[in-house]
């Protein structure tokens, strides 16, 4: 429990901070509005169309009679609409990162600084934005590969409402820490299975962070302020794995490390 509450006090220490400062909220709010638009745009074209679309991806349908060609086609009407918005609950975080990249990389280096964290390491900020894009880029598509496996188990009896569901929150909440931690993990050149190898280590910490986010991501208008407030928490959350020493940490040498240890 100590290692779960470990997450879940960084992530709280996050929402602290942010409300404490109104212009980090605001800068790190607008990318998530604007992604909440993007994909809210896209799902109501989706519900739009979705009866069209689905009449296109079922010709052999044609030839049934009336009430089965509806029932079938409202219903896979009805479930690409479920699976857009499931997708888009997955990468909501990676699609906002990808917008607003240079302001949560702004807010990470600020919250290393107010707390004394080994910070920059010399990387240049567009090498930094080009290796945040490829990021964003595949934690995207591993969102996307990872819904198309998990939408159509959730119509299997027991196990979709049961396994299926549990699963989502973890994959998501997972999805969730590869992308908060970035900022950190890629000024020091690691990669994301680097990253996720690191994470994987300290599995419940990190499970106690990023499943609550995940699960207040999917709150609407709550957004605004929890990716903001997440970007700080994984922030900290990178350096508690990597084994980063609080500069307040009463320690016989006084020195602080950068590698992977025990947290």
């Amino acid at each position: 429990m100590n290692h779960i509450s470990a997450g879940v006090r960084d992530l709280g220490t996050g929402f602290t901070s942010i409300v404490r400062s109104p212009r980090m909220l605001l800068l790190g709010g607008v990318p998530a509005l604007l992604s909440s638009l993007l994909l809210l745009a896209g799902i109501v074209v989706l519900a739009f169309f979705s009866g069209d679309l689905a009449g296109w991806l079922t010709p052999f349908a044609d030839g049934w009679s009336e009430w089965w060609r509806r029932s079938f086609r409202g219903l896979l009407a009805l479930a690409l609409i479920a699976g857009a918005v499931l997708l888009g609950s997955v990468s909501f975080i990676a699609l906002t990162l990808l917008i607003g990249g240079p302001f949560y990389d702004h807010i990470a280096e600020r919250t290393e600084r107010e707390r004394g964290l080994d910070g920059d390491e010399g990387v240049g900020w567009l090498r930094l934005l080009s290796r945040g894009l490829a990021d964003a880029s595949r934690l995207l598509l591993i969102g996307v590969i990872g819904t198309l496996v998990l939408f159509p188990l959730g119509f299997v009896p027991v196990l979709g409402q049961t396994v299926v569901p549990v699963v989502g929150v973890l994959f998501g909440g997972w999805l969730v820490a590869l992308e908060l931690t970035g900022p950190v993990f890629q000024r020091l050149g690691m990669t994301v299975g680097t990253r996720h190898r690191i994470l994987w280590r300290h599995r419940r910490t990190v499970l106690g962070f990023a499943v609550p986010a995940y699960l207040l991501c999917l709150v609407p208008v709550a957004q605004l302020v929890v990716i903001p407030a997440a970007v700080v928490g994984g922030t900290l959350l990178a350096h508690r794995v990597l084994g980063t020493r609080w500069p307040d940490e009463s320690t016989a040498d006084g020195n602080r490390t950068n590698g992977a240890g025990t947290v």
